[in-house]
């Protein structure tokens, strides 16, 4: 989503237009969906540990969730039935992944989840309270760094399939390692506050009621990015603290 989402409802009346509320419940329920995929597959893997099933769906679920999010983002009106599916997805992979990893750093998992959410309500506050006025120059300093964290990982992809290394600042287990991820993190929670700004744009702007789903999906999207990079950056915290 970006600041002209919503100009091409500007002025347009629909019976059923988009309110807040109607985003939030429907981010509320994107966050079920995920919450328990994540959690049937992370018992399932726990039960079930000895089966290449759950590392084949861990490939394969990746990419059908970027499919889907993709289509997603070309057709707004398909996401009352496409961002449930996105959210399915992803969850079976966290589940996979957030057990995997608390095999090796027990406790990992719970501090994530309670640093993303603890992130998400924290800005979500200050924002309701402060009024923060979203920018065009605040939007578009995230949005470039956005693409710049993008275009690195993108970069690390293709020289690990080249059989190289990748990027070593990206995974390194010091403060340049650590410096970065956090660096990413930060600017994953600002995409937040992007998200917050659209969905009271679509409010205020009356957008068709399928929009909420179409935020949600959106909000869904920087949400398990952020716990994702949370994650990375906790274990690059608990190695380096192992190698002291």
């Amino acid at each position: 989503m970006n600041s002209r989402t919503f100009e091409k409802f500007a002025g347009a009346k629909y019976k059923h237009a988009m309110t807040i509320r109607g985003a939030v419940d429907k981010t509320a329920i994107l966050l079920i969906i995920v919450a328990l995929s994540a959690a049937s597959t992370w018992l399932s893997f726990v039960h079930d540990t000895g089966s290449g099933w759950f590392y084949l769906w861990l490939a394969v679920a990746p990419l059908a969730a970027l499919a889907v999010g993709l289509f997603s983002s070309a057709n707004m009106r398909a996401a009352p039935f496409t961002a449930p599916i996105y959210a399915f997805l992803e969850g079976s992979v966290l589940g996979i992944i957030s057990a995997l990893l608390e095999a090796e750093y027990p406790g990992l998992v719970i501090q994530a989840v309670l640093l993303t959410f603890g992130t998400l309500f924290a800005l979500l506050v200050v924002y309701l309270a402060s009024g923060f006025n979203v920018t065009a120059k605040f939007r578009a300093g995230v949005i470039s760094a956005t693409l710049a964290i993008l275009l690195v990982y993108v970069a690390n992809i293709i020289l690990r399939l080249l059989g190289m290394e990748g990027l070593p600042f990206i995974h390194q287990y010091d403060l340049i390692g650590i410096g970065f991820s956090l660096f990413v993190v930060i600017i994953a929670a600002l995409n937040l506050v992007l998200d917050f700004d659209l969905i009271e744009n679509g409010a205020r702007e009356r957008a068709p009621k399928f929009m909420e789903w179409y935020c949600a999906f959106g909000v869904m999207v920087t949400l398990i990015w952020l716990y994702l990079e949370v994650l990375k950056l906790l274990i690059q915290i608990a190695a380096a603290g192992d190698d002291d």
